[in-house]
């Protein structure tokens, strides 16, 4: 069976024919061609496919597509403002936060929701909200030093 779709991604509206059981991960993937969000484990338990729809990051592997609909989601390839790095993804790219990438998109996006709603986060905060994202390359700790980074420019 398949269903109308209605979500804004990146700021852009799009109207999409989905099947009933397909994922927001496939849909963003597949359909929209947006394969920053990265399909790992497809059980919600490594944080790859993290994205934010209506200011809260999901698993996007866990939602499916027809429960979108009406939703604002962003992923990665929103963040960037033309040729211009969001300031966590430049932190990332600085402090050597990224090895093979693979957990990146996730880990921006979460990083990006907990700055959103707490722009001086602990460090013990900062670990909560990457909880859900695993890495097997760079160990956290370049990663949380990132984080602090953006958190403490947006004091100034």
């Amino acid at each position: 069976m398949q269903h109308l779709v209605n979500v804004k991604v990146n700021g852009q509206s799009h109207t999409l024919v989905v099947n009933a059981n397909m994922t927001l991960l496939d849909m963003l993937r597949k359909n929209l061609g947006l394969t920053g969000t990265k399909k790992g484990c497809e059980l919600g338990d490594c944080g790859s496919c993290t994205v934010i729809i209506d200011g809260k990051t999901v698993n996007s592997c866990l939602v499916l597509a027809v429960e979108a609909s009406g939703k604002e989601i962003l992923t990665i390839e929103g963040l960037a403002e033309g040729n211009e790095l969001h300031p966590l993804q430049k932190a990332f790219i600085d402090y050597g936060a990224i090895q093979c990438g693979y957990c990146t998109p996730g880990m921006i996006l979460s990083a990006k929701a907990l700055l959103d709603r707490n722009s001086s986060p602990s460090e013990e905060e900062i670990k909560t909200a990457i909880g859900g994202n695993l890495c097997r390359c760079t160990g956290y700790i370049y990663i949380i030093e990132a984080i602090r980074e953006v958190a403490g420019k947006q004091k100034e």
